[in-house]
């Protein structure tokens, strides 16, 4: 009883939600309503077909057997041509509709999810939200052209058919009904029990594939340790399992068959068998039975058909309660304008007072306690310490990305919270360890940093960033195309062009996280020599594992679980003994 209730408040809950598209819809809700006035119709004249069909039957006994043949085939072809006009018009309203609709969707869905804050992004998978924008509105797509349209037009010829059928006969209608729907909800019920052992089948399948796969790619793992025989073993009884769930399907759907023949094909004969008994009797035509035995097959049909819509619809409204669910999130409050507003003011000092942070998935465990220091505009501050001392949590406050639980954030002497999220940022820039490039030109990813830049400001970004002479090295210069990620080009040159799109930006806060520590010499001495002038000017944040690459900043704190344990120059911090800072020194220079 409570799973039902779950159930049906689930149900409940969801139409609730997917009444929310409407908004979407609104906009077109007139070609909307033609359309499924014209639905109507084309409903209406499937069922007016075989009233027809059987008068052309029942033509043959009059005494105008010509002209009454004319007339009636001449108003089923204009039925048809009526349907066929009418059909036409219905499904090009419907795809103009599903199609503006769906773009307002996906517009309205990826402008959302590209406002939301890092902490929902670091619980959801990429491809899961990827799913939301493509398979989910892709699935909506279909209900609105196709099952939306199906479901009217079966309910229209359900109840339809079942009216007209008691019109002609309420006896035979009555056999019917007591014969036709039991023995198609049993083939419902029985075909959906078949489909379980198929989709078994799948599973098992490709539970096999799966096991080839692995195996196939740690091919010289199942040699060197002589498992040959044990994945022989394995494939066999996955095969084996396979084959008995498939073997037992062939049974059932053996026994599905043979009850269509004899259940389905048992009933249409039965009915006919009362029909003719009814004819016997006078109380029904020839033409009545054959219009009666069609109309009888359309609602046997769409009493068939109609559990399969209905469960397309109820995925399509699963999939828009998912959708819903992204949408209800709350965004990030940021202003296109200030994106764009460059507050020449600004000067790029930076406090953090006595701040302590957790992750909102992991509240109990402090990643950041009682952390307090400034950085006075124009000064150079390296963060050193061991893997997981708060490094990347500091900054990520610092861009606030994440709100601190306790004390405060200030930038310029004002609360972080007093700027909008868009100015804010766009007064900084990172230039990260692992660069992330897009997949269009070089071009392109250096103006990610200031869209509006001209050739010259472009040009001036790249040679200050070493950039441009690589890039004058390829054929298609600025426009060489860089691949998913940056493959094409080389660590040293993705870190440049990242660089060349910070100068570009003209930050105030300058943010590198370990900007150099994977590169081959030469190209780390290049990278640095950018990065030394990037950095000139500007109040810079830099996290480092090496050492030697931030001896000359003007202030290093050492961090340890989540606390800054030791500040000052280097100089200073090696005078202190027995401080971390000389003992990752001593590590790291000591030979």
């Amino acid at each position: 009883m409570a799973n039902e209730k779950k159930r049906i408040a689930f149900s409940k809950s969801t139409f609730k939600k997917s009444l929310k598209l409407y908004k979407y819809i609104k906009p077109y809700r007139g070609e909307f309503a033609v359309g499924l006035f014209f639905l109507l119709l084309s409903s209406a004249a499937n069922l007016a077909f075989p009233k027809y069909l059987g008068e052309l039957v029942d033509a043959t006994n009059s005494n105008q057997i010509y002209e009454n043949i004319q007339e009636i085939s001449l108003i089923l072809i204009a039925i048809l041509i009526a349907q066929a006009i009418v059909s036409f018009f219905r499904i090009v309203l419907f795809v103009n509709v599903t199609e503006k609709t769906l773009a307002s969707l996906r517009q309205a869905t990826y402008r959302h999810l590209i406002k939301l804050p890092i902490t929902f992004f670091n619980q959801k998978r990429v491809g899961e939200l990827n799913s939301r924008i493509s398979a989910d509105i892709s699935l909506l797509q279909e209900t609105f052209t196709t099952t939306l349209a199906e479901f009217i037009r079966q309910l229209v010829i359900i109840f339809g058919g079942v009216v007209i059928l008691l019109y002609t006969s309420p006896q035979l209608t009555l056999f019917m009904l007591a014969i036709v729907p039991v023995v198609i909800v049993i083939m419902i019920y029985f075909g959906h029990f078949v489909r379980r052992y198929s989709k078994d089948v799948q599973q098992k399948v490709a539970e096999s594939n799966t096991l080839v796969e692995e195996t196939l790619q740690g091919i010289s793992n199942v040699k060197a340790f002589a498992n040959e025989f044990l994945e022989i073993l394995s494939y066999k009884k996955k095969t084996d399992e396979v084959a008995k769930v498939a073997i037992k399907g062939g049974k059932y759907r053996g026994a599905f068959s043979s009850f269509i023949i004899l259940g389905l094909f048992g009933a249409i004969v039965a009915v006919i068998w009362q029909g003719v008994n009814l004819i016997a009797a006078g109380e029904l035509e020839v033409g009545e039975l054959f219009s009666f035995i069609i109309y009888s097959g359309f609602v046997g049909g769409s009493i068939r058909g109609f559990a399969d819509v209905y469960a397309r619809i109820q995925k399509a409204l699963g999939a828009t309660e998912e959708l819903m669910e992204i949408l209800e999130e709350d965004t990030e409050n940021l202003d296109e304008e200030g994106s764009k507003r460059t507050l020449p003011s600004f000067k790029g000092k930076v406090a953090f007072k006595n701040v302590s942070f957790s992750y909102p998935t992991r509240k109990d465990i402090p990643v950041l306690t009682d952390l307090s220091f400034t950085a006075e505009q124009g000064e150079q501050i390296a963060l050193v310490g061991p893997s997981g001392a708060g490094k990347s949590t500091l900054v990520s406050l610092l861009m606030r990305f994440y709100e601190a639980d306790q004390g405060q954030l200030l930038f310029d002497d004002r609360e972080a919270g007093t700027y909008g999220l868009s100015e804010l940022r766009n007064q900084m820039a990172v230039v990260p360890q692992d660069v992330f490039l897009f997949g269009g030109s070089i071009r392109e990813n250096i103006l990610y940093g200031k869209p509006d830049a001209n050739e010259k400001e472009l040009i001036e970004a790249a040679k200050q960033a070493n950039a441009w002479t690589f890039i004058q090295g390829f054929p298609e210069g600025l426009d060489t195309i860089v691949g998913e990620r940056g493959v094409q080009l080389s660590g040293g040159q993705r870190q440049r062009v990242a660089i060349a799109r910070a100068v570009l930006k003209n930050p105030k806060i300058l943010i590198l996280d370990e900007a150099t520590s994977a590169l081959d010499a030469e190209s780390e001495r290049l990278v640095q020599e950018a990065l030394d002038r990037l950095m000139q000017g500007r109040t810079s944040i830099v996290i480092a594992h090496r050492l030697a690459t931030v001896r000359q900043a003007d202030k290093i704190l050492v961090m340890d679980h989540g606390r800054i344990v030791e500040s000052g120059t280097h100089e200073e911090l090696l005078q202190i003994e027995d401080g971390l800072y000389h003992s990752l020194s001593d590590l790291q220079f000591t030979t």
